[in-house]
């Protein structure tokens, strides 16, 4: 089994791959093909945000994961939080030509990545704590 600082690249490196990927499906594929249905087109152009915000929000869910530390939720929310800040800054004020314009709805599609984040992080505490009570009852 893979642990520590290679499980946290190799899972970083593979998102990155599935954002890049994801993000270029959807700008070459998705959006010139069903960009003219207003709410296809919507979801399209609201799509790299969320999903820029959910995986660069995972990065540090996959290292708090893995690592353990002490306050591993306050990491997890403070890292998406500024997740979330830095790319609504960038569609307010771009700074690396990434956004055209400003749109309202790409700065929700951001909240709501680094939102399902959190919740992936805290869906996976929970199991994680469910099947440690398990093991305490199971134990003779």
């Amino acid at each position: 089994m893979i642990k520590g600082k290679k499980r946290i690249f190799i899972f970083n490196a593979i998102s990155f791959a599935i954002l890049y990927g994801s993000v270029s499906f959807n700008k070459e594929i998705l959006r010139p093909q069903y960009g003219h249905n207003h709410f296809v087109g919507f979801l399209t152009g609201c799509f790299p945000n969320f999903i820029a915000a959910f995986i660069i929000s995972l990065w540090f869910v996959n290292a708090v994961v893995v690592r353990k530390p002490k306050h591993d939720r306050l990491i997890v929310y403070i890292s998406s939080v500024v997740v979330f800040v830095i790319l609504a800054v960038e569609e307010i004020k771009p700074m690396w030509g990434v956004s055209t314009y400003n749109d309202l709805f790409d700065i929700i599609a951001s909240g709501v990545g680094s939102l399902l984040a959190i919740s992936v992080f805290e869906i996976i505490v929970s199991r994680r704590k469910n099947r440690s009570n398990k093991k305490v009852f199971i134990v003779k």
